[in-house]
């Protein structure tokens, strides 16, 4: 009887034991498992964190990086469009300035009527006579353009030879008068000498030109003093010009 309570008591004793054991070991992996959720969380909280610091850098970094390219945008927009309206600009005020100096120029001086001119003829200084000069002087109180030569008719208007123009005599730029002002035109009436063709003249018609072509109404021209003997055959005229050349005018 002793025998048997003792290994009962060796077996309570044991029972106990073990559960004292397993209550250890439970709490070990509890604690084991919650230390390793308490490390979990802040490794989570920290990842969280770092994320979320992170995102927001990069969202910063977004930002920034927008702001930059919007601004750099901007700017290079707002450069490249600034030259470029810059250049447009410039090119529109030069393409306006000249225009509007084209068209003022063309406002204050369009092509020469027969009404704002005075034209007179001088015999040259030779002998026998071979040339006139015309000298053709603004009186229309404002600035207009003698356009190429005088259109001449030394006889009818309807019925008179075209005289042709000597092509050297043409000047480089457009002969713009100013009021008061005169301009010039070398004419060859004959070869000199008398010839069964010329004709005695008192007075002729000369006629301008207009942007389009020969302008409309003419100017009746006195031939200087005693006439002139004109070979129409022999006639040439020359380019308006702000004076006679030497050479360009010489035919």
């Amino acid at each position: 009887m002793r025998h048997h309570r003792k290994n009962t008591v060796l077996a309570v004793a044991a029972v106990a034991a073990l559960s004292l054991g397993l209550t250890a070991c439970g709490g070990s992996a509890t604690g084991a498992k919650d230390a390793g959720s308490a490390s979990s969380a802040p490794q989570a909280a920290a990842g969280a964190a770092t994320a979320a610091a992170g995102a927001t850098a990069g969202a910063t970094e977004g930002a920034t990086g927008g702001s930059a390219a919007t601004a750099g945008g901007s700017t290079g927009g707002s450069t490249a469009g600034g030259s470029t309206a810059g250049g447009k600009g410039t090119n529109a005020s030069t393409a306006s300035t000249g225009s509007a100096t084209g068209a003022k120029a063309t406002a204050k001086a369009p092509a020469c009527a027969h009404g704002d001119v005075r034209i007179t003829a001088a015999k040259a200084d030779e002998v026998p006579t071979e040339h006139v000069v015309l000298t053709a002087t603004n009186v229309s109180g404002r600035a207009c353009t003698l356009l190429k030569y005088p259109l001449l008719a030394f006889g009818p208007i309807q019925t008179a030879k075209d005289v042709p123009a000597v092509a050297k005599s043409r000047p480089a730029v457009p002969v713009v008068v100013k009021n008061g002002e005169s301009a010039y035109a070398n004419v060859r009436v004959s070869l000199g000498g008398v010839h069964e063709d010329n004709k005695v003249v008192n007075e002729f018609t000369v006629n301008l030109f207009a942007s389009d072509g020969p302008a409309e109404g003419s100017v009746v021209v006195k031939a200087p003093a005693g006439g002139l003997a004109v070979d129409e055959a022999a006639a040439k005229t020359g380019y308006w010009t702000y004076e006679l050349r030497n050479g360009a005018d010489e035919f």
